[in-house]
């Protein structure tokens, strides 16, 4: 595998383009433009250590609806820390997803193997560690919890994991497995509060699994893993169930809003989430300029040529979107 590349990779754009950073429209990293609005934050979460973190806990617990949880910076600590607690194992990816987890399980020795969703079903009983990552980042594929009780079932029979990776699920939680997680012998699932509360910056996520994996995880990460003002701001977010639906009606609707106005500038997506859209495109690397030189950054990717587009905040940037899309439009078709 080659060295990754993320969204949200604005100040590269900024030298590439040579446009101010407070002139772009960042649609590039899948993130909740309307984040959970936090007040200012109590001055002991900036002057003490971090708790037990029991107040934190107490809210995903509810929010979840699983017991067997720990708080990590981040899904991607995890991601991180998962390979070296596991022994040399055949590790299935999917592919195109989010990169991470492949090049980490590579990076920690273990054997890699990318894998379309068909390819998956037929791979399942070589594998010791399969991940998934539930909508798929970027195609936006959803597996149902039948087919992944499947899946999970096989790769028991191996002593083997399954690692899904909910980072997108939110918006959709009748399709999380999270629950099970304590109850499958061999599930693993990573929540994130970075896409749809919009706290990325806060860098705080949950694993969800046995308890034996979740306290090993917990001695190789160490203490004060999640810092006291994420701790704070998580807490109030993940215990505001009226915010949360509010949330997902308005990410539904500007996600069907995204899908008609790509429709339009025939840029149909292939497949999609609440957060994002995804558009298998030749001329990918043609419309990425195209719109970066009207200061508007969204994610390429080189295989398959693919762009993903998130959402605007508000009725200015989605003129702003429309006009920019219309122009890249005539612009390539002139060249063409």
């Amino acid at each position: 595998m080659i060295g990754l590349e993320h969204g949200g990779r604005l100040s590269a754009a900024v030298r590439e383009f040579g446009l101010p950073e407070d002139e772009w429209l960042d649609l590039s990293t899948g993130i909740n433009p309307l984040s959970y609005p936090l007040g200012a934050v109590p001055a002991a979460c900036w002057q003490r250590l971090p708790d037990s973190g029991e107040r934190l806990l107490a809210a995903a617990r509810e929010h979840y609806a699983c017991e067997s949880l720990l708080a990590v910076a981040g899904s991607q600590a995890a991601i991180q820390a998962l390979p070296r607690l596991c022994p040399q194992s055949k590790v299935g990816v999917l592919h195109p997803s989010y990169a991470e987890h492949g090049w980490r399980w590579q990076q920690a020795g273990h054997s890699v193997q990318t894998l379309t969703v068909d390819e998956v079903w037929a791979a399942v009983d070589s594998l010791d560690v399969l991940v998934l990552v539930n909508p798929n980042n970027p195609t936006g594929h959803l597996w149902t919890v039948e087919q992944l009780q499947d899946l999970a079932h096989r790769l028991a029979r191996r002593g083997g994991w399954l690692i899904v990776d909910e980072a997108f699920m939110d918006v959709t939680p009748q399709a999380s497995v999270v629950g099970f997680a304590g109850q499958w012998p061999n599930l693993i699932v990573l929540r994130s509060l970075g896409k749809f509360f919009g706290l990325a910056g806060a860098r705080v996520g949950f694993v969800a699994a046995w308890d034996d994996l979740l306290q090993r995880l917990a001695q190789w990460l160490g203490p004060w893993t999640v810092t006291g003002p994420a701790e704070w701001a998580a807490s109030q977010a993940l215990a505001d169930s009226q915010w949360q639906e509010q949330n997902r009606r308005f990410l539904l609707q500007a996600s069907q809003r995204l899908v008609l106005l790509l429709t339009e500038m025939n840029l149909t997506p292939d497949g999609g989430s609440a957060l994002f859209q995804w558009i298998r495109l030749d001329q990918s690397e043609a419309w990425y300029q195209a719109l970066a030189r009207r200061a508007i950054l969204v994610r390429r990717f080189a295989e398959p040529a693919a762009l993903r587009f998130g959402l605007p905040a508000d009725e200015v940037q989605w003129q702003r979107l429309a006009t920019a899309l219309r122009q890249a439009h005539e612009e390539i078709t002139c060249a063409c």
